[in-house]
């Protein structure tokens, strides 16, 4: 069960996007399960090189304190390189690049 819940998930990161981003909630949705949130934080957190973890942030758009290596400042710089805008107080801008999934058979 676990193995085809984090399978799920990490198909649906892998959809995300470059420059574009999705929140914990919206994953755990799009897996089948909206109260799922936290199961997707640990999934990205011991997920395959290939699952692109750094575009997943919190509702309010906060990055990751527990993110590798360097938490917060290396999620940020790994978004910005993507193109990824942030607000002033240092969160992103989800209005301007929340990922929107055209189909929802991942």
């Amino acid at each position: 069960m676990k193995n085809e819940t984090f399978a799920r998930i990490y198909r649906l990161v892998r959809a995300i996007p470059a420059g574009a981003v999705a929140t914990y909630g919206q994953i755990a949705r799009l897996a089948g399960n909206p109260r799922s949130s936290r199961a997707v934080g640990y999934a990205l957190n011991c997920a395959p090189e290939d699952v692109p973890c750094h575009r997943v942030v919190n509702r309010f758009g906060e990055l990751s304190p527990a993110f590798l290596p360097c938490g917060k400042e290396t999620h940020r710089l790994l978004l910005l390189a993507e193109g990824v805008p942030f607000r002033p107080d240092g969160c992103v801008d989800l209005i301007h690049c929340q990922w929107e999934p055209a189909e929802l058979s991942l």
